[in-house]
């Protein structure tokens, strides 16, 4: 896989590199991206096959999105996609390069032990792992120790993501003592976990609110809330990688808008809230700017046009990426950055830096913000 492959001949400053399950850990953490959530029903071997997505990763639902009776179809739908995406490597028309991180997000604990026990290691050779839903203090080892067994069991690393978006972390009074408890019970699994994601709307379900279209997940008090006190236990010292909530509407942009988007500056109007393409791309690309600013490294999505929104968003500008090179090639106290309009402190800005650089690595370096719609909209620039 390799973000922005859709856009082949786009000029970067420095090139996204290629990655696969078995890239190491604390690099693929960051290669989600913009990951995919989709029905555990639904047949996309031949779009995988023909490179037809344009995600680098997702996530086949064994929950939510599916009724409850369609679980054994969903769950042999699964397997059947992981045996043909092995057939197909064996055969030669597939590489590991070339399929997205699949996980399975499980329904609950039985089920989830329920489904590992009928893995193969051949299945697992093209599965990268398992979401787990609402994930809390009471259940979590319970689907940590599953998660071992499977690992010993077939020979392969399969990661865990857990999602945080239960009433234990929503509410104010329970979500200290709660995100204590699941950081230490995360901590001897750690090399298990690949991420941590958030369940915006489980938790906004849980107050009987909704963002907009014209909002973000932020503009939610008491959502917003929660997802601080999760980046300040989890993203503390770089410790976790952590993605951001799903933005929940479908429309992408027309192409009769591409002409019109390219005059304008792109920066300046997520800044000022001026329109850019439509309320529903306005609105994640605002939301994205206001995520990544806060640490968040990736999000889900529920339509594949997105993607490019979103990965395009996590690339790095060149001027960033200069000062995240400085700082990590001193060795203390301040200096100017090289663009000379801003201070760089080498100590406190270090874990910053590291961040940026292996961003760079996974997203890209872009010229500057306004190059990020160019990325989007195939310009080469």
């Amino acid at each position: 896989m390799r973000f922005h492959s859709y856009n082949p001949d786009f000029a970067f400053v420095k090139e996204p590199m290629e990655f696969n399950k078995y890239t190491r850990r604390d690099i693929l953490q960051y290669c989600l991206g913009a990951t995919l959530y989709m029905p555990g029903t639904k047949d996309i071997k031949e779009k995988i096959v023909n490179h037809k997505l344009d995600v680098t990763s997702i996530v086949m639902c064994c929950e939510d999105a599916i009724k409850v009776e369609d679980l054994p179809v969903a769950e042999q739908n699964i397997l059947d996609h992981l045996d043909y995406l092995a057939d197909r490597i064996e055969e030669g028309v597939l590489t590991q390069d070339g399929i997205p991180l699949i996980f399975v997000r499980i329904r609950n604990p039985k089920q989830f032990k329920s489904f590992a026990s009928r893995l193969t290691a051949r299945q697992a050779s093209v599965l990268t792992g398992f979401n787990f839903p609402k994930f809390n203090s009471s259940n979590a080892l319970n689907m940590l120790r599953t998660l071992v067994d499977v690992n010993i069991r077939l020979g392969v690393v399969l990661y865990g993501m857990p999602i945080l978006e239960g009433p234990e972390v929503a509410f104010r009074e329970m979500r200290n003592k709660e995100l204590l408890l699941l950081r230490n019970i995360l901590e001897p699994y750690k090399e298990l976990i690949l991420n941590i994601r958030v369940g915006g709307t489980d938790m906004s379900s849980l107050f009987g609110v909704r963002r907009g279209i014209h909002s973000t997940i932020y503009d939610i008090m008491p959502v917003r809330d929660a997802l601080s006190d999760v980046l300040n236990y989890f993203n503390r010292y770089c410790d976790y990688c952590v993605s951001a909530v799903v933005w929940e509407y479908f429309r992408a942009y027309r192409d009769d808008d591409i002409d019109d988007v390219i005059k304008r500056n792109f920066h300046n109007a997520l800044i000022k809230g001026q329109d850019i393409v439509n309320p529903a791309i306005d609105g994640l690309l605002k939301e994205v700017m206001i995520d990544r600013a806060n640490g968040f490294v990736g999000k889900t999505i529920i339509h594949p046009t997105h993607a490019k929104f979103v990965n395009a968003m996590f690339t790095v500008v060149e001027e960033e990426y200069h000062d995240a090179l400085q700082i990590l090639n001193t060795s203390g106290g301040v200096i100017k950055s090289e663009e000379g309009g801003k201070m760089n402190e080498i100590g406190p800005h270090h874990r910053w830096a590291e961040k940026i650089v292996k961003r760079a690595e996974v997203y890209g370096v872009v010229k500057n913000e306004d190059s990020v719609l160019g990325l989007v909209l195939g310009q080469n620039q």
